[in-house]
C-alpha cells in the first residue's frame, strides 16, 4: 500500500502561520499588550456579517489575526484561566506541585526530619512526583487541553471570519 502524503505547506502557507507566530518570540509581555485594541472596536456588533466566500473568510482571519492579536491573546489567557478554575483538581495539583516544589527547595538537599522520621530529598521528591502524578491522570488534563484547543479555536477563529474589515481597508487592497 502507498502512503498518503497531504502537503501540509500547501495549506499553512495559505494562512502564513510561520510569520503570524514569528512575533511571539521577538515581543516582551508588556509590549505585546500595549497594543491592544479597545473593546467597543473588538466587539463592533455592526461590522459581524457572514462571509460569502472562503476567499473572504481567509481575508478577514488574515486582517483580524494581525489586527486584534493581543485581544485574542486575552482571549485565550482568560479561557485557560476559566479551564483551570472549572477544573479543580487540575487547579489543586498545580498549586500542591508547584507547593511542594517550594518547599523541597527551602531544604537545600538536607534531609527532611521529624522526630524519629527521616527522609532524604530524593525519596521526598518522589513521593511528591508519585502523588502528584496521580492526581494530575485523575484531574484529567487531556480533557481540559483538548476543551481548550476547542474553545479558543472556536471563539477566536470564529470572531476573526465574522468580523468585517472596517470600510478603509476593505477598498485598500483594489486596484484603482
Amino acid at each position: 500500500m502507498s502512503r498518503i502524503q497531504i502537503p501540509l505547506d500547501l495549506i499553512t502557507s495559505r494562512l502564513n502561520i510561520s510569520d503570524r507566530f514569528s512575533g511571539f518570540r521577538n515581543t516582551s509581555l508588556s509590549s505585546r499588550f500595549a497594543n491592544m485594541k479597545p473593546i467597543g472596536e473588538f466587539l463592533d456588533f455592526k461590522r459581524f456579517s457572514k462571509p460569502a466566500n472562503f476567499a473572504e473568510v481567509q481575508s478577514r482571519v488574515n486582517y483580524n489575526l494581525s489586527t486584534f492579536s493581543s485581544n485574542y491573546a486575552a482571549v485565550a489567557l482568560l479561557l485557560s484561566i476559566y479551564a483551570l478554575v472549572t477544573n479543580t483538581r487540575l487547579l489543586f495539583d498545580i498549586i500542591l506541585l508547584s507547593g511542594g516544589l517550594w518547599l523541597l527547595g527551602r531544604l537545600n538537599g538536607q534531609d527532611l526530619t521529624i522526630g524519629t522520621f527521616t527522609a532524604t530529598s530524593s525519596q521526598l521528591y518522589t513521593a511528591l512526583f508519585c502523588v502528584c502524578g496521580f492526581i494530575f491522570l485523575i484531574a484529567s488534563p487531556f480533557f481540559t487541553v483538548l476543551w481548550f484547543i476547542g474553545a479558543s479555536g472556536v471563539v477566536i477563529l470564529g470572531h476573526a471570519a465574522m468580523l468585517d474589515k472596517p470600510i478603509d481597508e476593505a477598498f485598500s487592497g483594489e486596484a484603482v
